[in-house]
């Protein structure tokens, strides 16, 4: 906040986590600044009468921009005398009275930005502020009170769906600036964080092209090769186009001494705290092995499916839910034991099973797989389906050269995308510091341009 200075003289608050305010503010409970707060109501199911209304959900909520995202894609059937206390006009605040899950508490407040009134679900209250209280500014204010986990005090239930208790909520007391100064405050955080949202969502678009030619740099890689004066030849597979004269192209069977299934079926009776390493298709992204959700074996159970225990060099292929991640078995988890994943294990004579892993992460390879799943209502792959799948293959030696290629521009893109993305989370904590400081006080942006 070094660009801001602070007001000329402060005092004691009276609230234990909001500490000093300036000395001309005032605190308050949030109750006293609303002349309302009605909780929605869910209706019945529409019937494109004239009683159909947009209704805003927990799953509307901007928590970002402390809005309500665009266009409202629920519609709910409320008579006109039931909704008439819960509507929301444009300008209302929305609090979140029951949802939060495992990464967020419940109790976020947006703003409600839309031009015609809508309705709230029954998760959500509306919050009519009292005139002359600005709502975008109780808006930024209640976005800070559930950053420092103010909110978390008021939650009654904590195990399942959180509720908020409102009452308690409501009881919390925040600092007040005069009236012309709430103004003030929020046309300022409009306008810096808009500035700040538009550098998160243009480094976030550089990681998104970084990644784009990530896999378009994979796929010419593997299925091009390095040299551009190499005379080229049709591979007979569409896809797959022309590919260096000199390569072959060839099923995964006729370069594989085994394609098997890991253990197929239920786990709760196997999974023990501690042993041999159980990997399972959330282990297996991004054509690495991230085993940081721990499962493990007993060394007996394992021994009895020795089918399924891995060696360094084979090839893992998810087999149900995130079809199209592949991955080759490093030294670190070789003797590992697998669930539903498709183990191919590569003629190393012939094949790496780096180069047959890079082959299946190239835009080529990702989209064979996908055209090969089966089953509808749960897609998965088959082994018999997978063996069939035709490989471009150059010579074992310009494979290594290749793979060195991808593995270089590999480690660039990586620290490019992990430098933008840390830049990103220093910009989220800029934002973040920016509202706390603004609404508690910490700096004076009476004059601020």
């Amino acid at each position: 906040m070094s660009n801001y200075k602070p007001y000329p003289a402060y005092k004691d608050s009276g609230v234990e986590w909001l500490e000093r305010v300036p000395e001309h503010w005032d605190t308050q409970r949030i109750r006293s600044l609303i002349d309302s707060a009605q909780n929605g109501i869910w209706g019945d199911d529409p019937d494109g009468g004239v009683d159909d209304i947009p209704c805003a959900r927990v799953a509307d909520f901007d928590r970002n921009n402390f809005t309500v995202k665009g266009e409202l894609p629920t519609l709910r059937k409320v008579p006109e005398a039931q909704r008439l206390s819960r509507q929301v006009n444009p300008g209302d605040l929305l609090i979140e009275k029951s949802g939060g899950g495992e990464q967020t508490t419940v109790g976020v407040v947006v703003q409600y930005q839309g031009v015609e009134p809508v309705i709230c679900s029954n998760f959500v209250a509306v919050v009519k502020p009292k005139k002359g209280v600005f709502p975008r500014w109780l808006c930024y204010t209640n976005a800070h009170l559930y950053s420092v986990g103010v909110n978390v005090r008021s939650i009654k239930q904590t195990t399942g769906i959180q509720n908020i208790d409102s009452d308690q909520y409501f009881s919390e007391r925040v600092a007040v600036p005069p009236e012309s100064e709430r103004q003030a405050i929020s046309a300022h955080l409009d306008r810096e964080t808009a500035r700040i949202d538009a550098l998160i969502e243009k480094k976030t678009r550089f990681i998104e092209l970084l990644r784009e030619k990530r896999q378009a740099l994979i796929t010419h890689a593997v299925t091009k090769g390095l040299d551009p004066s190499v005379k080229m030849k049709d591979s007979g597979v569409e896809w797959l186009g022309e590919v260096p004269e000199h390569w072959e192209v060839r099923s995964v069977s006729s370069v594989s001494t085994k394609i098997t299934n890991g253990y197929v079926g239920p786990t709760r009776d196997i999974l023990v705290e501690e042993g041999v390493r159980y990997l399972q298709s959330l282990h297996i992204k991004g054509n690495q092995i991230k085993f940081d959700v721990p499962y493990f074996v007993t060394d007996e159970w394992s021994n009895q499916h020795r089918k399924s225990i891995l060696e360094t060099g084979d090839v893992l292929i998810v087999q149900t839910g995130d079809i199209g991640q592949v991955t080759v078995v490093t030294d670190e988890f070789a003797g590992c034991n697998c669930h539903a994943l498709i183990i191919v294990a590569p003629e190393r004579s012939i094949i790496a099973g780096e180069w047959m892993s890079w082959v299946f992460n190239s835009s080529y390879g990702y989209h064979t797989l996908l055209s090969i799943q089966t089953g509808a209502m749960h897609p998965h792959l088959n082994c018999g389906n997978v063996k069939d799948v035709l490989l471009p293959l150059p010579p074992l030696t310009e494979q290594r050269e290749i793979m060195k290629h991808i593995e270089h521009e590999e480690r660039r893109v990586a620290a490019l995308v992990g430098k933008t993305e840390r830049s990103i989370e220093l910009l989220k904590e800029r934002r973040s510091a920016l509202i706390t400081a603004a609404v508690t006080g910490q700096i004076d942006l009476r004059e601020a341009v």
